[in-house]
């Protein structure tokens, strides 16, 4: 009783916070902004940030070839750009690149924090779950928004500096700017949550970006072979070759088959919106064939169904 009754008591310089208390918000622009860092490697080692660069390189490359293509399009008189392509081809080319970039980088915002388990951690701050998957979510839609918006605009002041008369350029084609901020916010949306929703359900990053890529290279060839045209009848119009016919082995259903092509789920909506028949994929050219109404519930489908999954899903581990 004698040890258990003797103590002593150190000051060891604790004090309370007096400095201003920011509140709920504040985490949550850190959260962001930790999510932002994260993504790009920044403050981290050299190899974190070669993946970004290279990606990053790799959209903007074909935004310069068009330009480049344009260029001399005009020296060589070809008018109103005639054959170059635009900036519905540009979505369609550089969605892969997205799509890949997504299921790469997007698990290290919810894996790493998964498999140390902090998350409980970060919810002893003024957080919810619902911010920290929101934080996270748009840390990410943040940088893709960011790369296929910077393609888009180096490929508008592009084709505008390439002819001769800018101002008519710009007058004639403005309407371009709103449709690629709308269809680029479109496939950033997409290609953001469905990776993310795959990492909430995974520890380990490799395990994710293989699912993400497994299933939209899975899906692609799936959807593709099955809507192969197997017999065509090739028409000639105005000097144009048409397909004026196209059979397949799934017949009528082929219009519905073709919306299995997760990859193409974005694009087929931004195609819409440029009034372009898509011409990336068969399956994509049959998928033109539905009611517009489709490919956009579809889209919806796929990417508010995700999201409320992954939200489920960290409201649950929560608890």
């Amino acid at each position: 009783m004698d040890a258990q009754s003797r103590g002593e008591l150190y000051d060891i310089g604790y004090r309370s916070y007096e400095g201003p208390r920011e509140g709920r918000n504040r985490a949550r622009i850190a959260l962001w902004t930790n999510g932002v860092r994260t993504t790009l490697g920044l403050g981290r080692g050299a190899p974190a940030k070669i993946l970004p660069i290279l990606l990053f390189a790799a959209t903007m490359a074909p935004a310069v070839v068009i330009v480049i293509i344009a260029s001399f399009a005009e020296g060589f008189g070809a008018s109103d750009g005639a054959g170059v392509p635009g900036h519905a081809d540009y979505y369609d080319i550089v969605s892969i690149l997205t799509l890949l970039f997504s299921a790469i980088m997007a698990p290290e915002l919810l894996c790493a924090d998964r498999r140390s388990q902090v998350l409980q951690l970060y919810l002893v701050r003024p957080l919810t779950t619902t911010d920290y998957v929101a934080a996270r979510w748009l840390a990410f839609f943040t940088i893709v928004l960011a790369l296929v918006y910077s393609g888009q605009i180096v490929l508008f002041v592009g084709l505008t500096l390439a002819t001769a008369d800018p101002l008519t350029y710009v007058r004639e084609n403005w309407m371009d700017v709103p449709r690629f901020l709308a269809a680029g916010a479109i496939i950033a949306v997409f290609t953001t949550t469905i990776p993310l929703a795959v990492s909430g359900f995974a520890n380990r990053r490799a395990y994710a970006a293989g699912f993400v890529i497994g299933l939209f290279i899975i899906s692609a060839a799936v959807a593709n072979s099955l809507t192969a045209c197997t017999e065509t009848e090739v028409v000639v119009q105005n000097g144009e070759v048409v397909v004026d016919r196209c059979e397949t082995v799934t017949g009528r259903w082929a219009k519905w088959i073709g919306l299995a092509e997760f990859g193409a789920v974005p694009t087929n909506v931004s195609d819409m919106i440029f009034g372009e028949i898509p011409d990336s994929s068969d399956a994509a050219r049959h998928v033109s064939e539905l009611n517009d109404a489709i490919p956009v519930v579809w889209y919806l489908m796929l990417t508010i169904g995700p999201a409320g999954l992954l939200l489920w899903r960290y409201r649950k581990e929560a608890r």
